[in-house]
């Protein structure tokens, strides 16, 4: 590579025919020669720019890739040992980077501004990706292949994607993604390790099995009609917003946010559900009630019932908020596809996909509620498996972890037949049929049905 005072052979492949791209050979500058004579102000630009591809000249993003490296494993940064480092790679003239590094150092106006010449950087940066999205907008709009309403949230997207700092990285070495696993695991086990770990469902023994809700995960919670999927997608809702104290989003494709609401307040006040609708309470009851909706008015919960949504409104939804770190929808078979199709069967399975591929680009676990047909021969066994769902287009392909929550008693029942001496109408099974993170088991619950919700066997009575 050639290392000279003009900009031929410095400039990336971010140019576009047409498109004066915007850049700041100087700031770049600048900023590469304030490290050089002082490695200690390293610390303030990588949180400005923690990524080499913020540079437009090519040498200038190979020099500062170097830095970044060696300052995350530790190693000194000054002219000797980036210029070592630099001879590493097979694009390097040592002849003309051992001149051009000696230039950057003298051509610095002031150290102590060194953020504000990084500052410029991001902005051109910056400036050249929205081009780079405006330009990919027009193309889409101009082509005429897509319907309106997903060009509208494919340019939200394109938008919502550069405000984030956000962008395909390509091929990474492994070098860099090791860095950034050691940094996890490093916080896992930080006194702050709950920041980090997978959030809890409020159900223990589910939470050790699948290591908690985990980020970029799609969950699949899947149960018969009646079985209370539901009432456990909102107590688990209600467990993260109310005892983590995170921000969750439920959609609810089926039910009004009313008819949820009053869930939530009696299975957080502990008040029967049928008096809530029929409003005969007790001045006990009343008070209970009051203490709850304090309790689920401070939590950071948001609920949508618009009904239809497809992925992309959902996910245009979620950047609206801002920010979300559980998203439950309930449920996946009442979504809407992007594309008309008379198959149910290959809609459902564009569903899925799309609904992990936003739960990886949000960065968010995402569970997603699914029906289960009734079974049909009722000489069998009633628990429910995983060819269940393999009727339903690739849930089970693409879901991270299946969970099938089971009733026995309620099975019975719902199909005319009666309950046995033995069989306890409060027991209910968590199934952990599919587990990327670790085994498969059966988990016992109890079933509240006056309360609308699941607990752990031993806790009966709210914590």
């Amino acid at each position: 590579m050639e290392y000279g005072g003009g900009t031929e052979g410095y400039l990336d492949s971010q140019a576009q025919p047409g498109m004066s791209m915007p850049f700041s050979l100087e700031a770049e500058q600048s900023v590469l020669g304030a490290i050089l004579l002082e490695p200690s102000c390293l610390a303030a630009v990588v949180d400005i720019l923690p990524q080499p591809r913020y540079f437009y000249a090519v040498n200038n993003r190979m020099i500062y890739g170097a830095m970044v490296e060696m300052f995350a494993l530790g190693q000194p940064v000054d002219f000797v040992t980036v210029l070592e480092r630099l001879k590493e790679e097979p694009d390097f003239d040592e002849a003309t980077g051992k001149v051009y590094l000696t230039q950057l150092a003298q051509l610095v106006p002031s150290i102590s501004h060194v953020e504000t010449y990084a500052n410029i950087v991001r902005d051109k940066y910056d400036l050249r990706t929205l081009m780079q999205a405006a330009r990919g907008i027009l193309d889409d709009a101009t082509s005429g292949e897509r319907e309106v309403s997903l060009l509208l949230d494919s340019a939200e997207r394109r938008i919502y994607d550069i405000r984030q700092g956000k962008s395909d990285k390509g091929l990474q070495p492994v070098r860099e993604i090791l860095l950034e696993t050691f940094d996890r695991l490093g916080k896992l086990n930080s006194a702050d390790r709950e920041k980090y770990q997978g959030l809890p469902t409020g159900i223990k023994e589910l939470d050790s099995t699948i290591t908690g809700l985990n980020r970029s995960d799609l969950i699949v919670l899947a149960a018969r009609p009646g079985v209370g999927k539901t009432s456990l997608g909102l107590n688990i809702a209600r467990h993260v917003a109310v005892t983590a104290k995170r921000r969750v989003a439920f959609f609810s494709l089926e039910m009004g946010r009313e008819q949820l609401a009053s869930r939530l307040l009696a299975s957080e006040a502990l008040v029967e559900g049928t008096k809530l609708r029929a409003g005969d309470l007790t001045e006990a009851e009343w008070a209970r009630l009051i203490e709850a909706g304090d309790i689920l008015r401070r939590a950071d919960l948001y609920i949508d019932d618009s009904p239809g949504l497809t992925v992309l409104e959902m996910q245009g939804k979620l950047r609206r908020l801002d920010h979300v770190d559980l998203v439950i929808v309930d449920y996946l078979q009442l979504m809407t596809g992007s594309r008309r199709t008379d198959n149910r069967v290959n809609e459902i399975s564009e569903i899925t996909r799309n609904l992990k591929v936003m739960a990886k680009e949000l960065n968010v676990p995402l569970m997603a509620l699914s029906q289960l047909r009734r079974p049909t021969d009722r000489t069998k066994d009633h628990r429910p498996g995983l060819s269940e769902l393999r009727d339903s287009g690739s849930i089970e392909q693409d879901a991270d972890i299946v969970i099938f929550l089971h009733r026995e008693a309620y099975n019975a029942t719902s199909e005319g037949g009666q309950l046995t001496e033995d069989m306890d109408q409060n027991a209910a099974e968590i199934i952990v049929a599919k587990n990327r993170h670790g085994e498969t088991k059966s988990i016992p619950v109890h079933w509240q049905g006056e309360y609308m919700r699941y607990t752990s066997r031993e806790v009966i009575r709210h914590e």
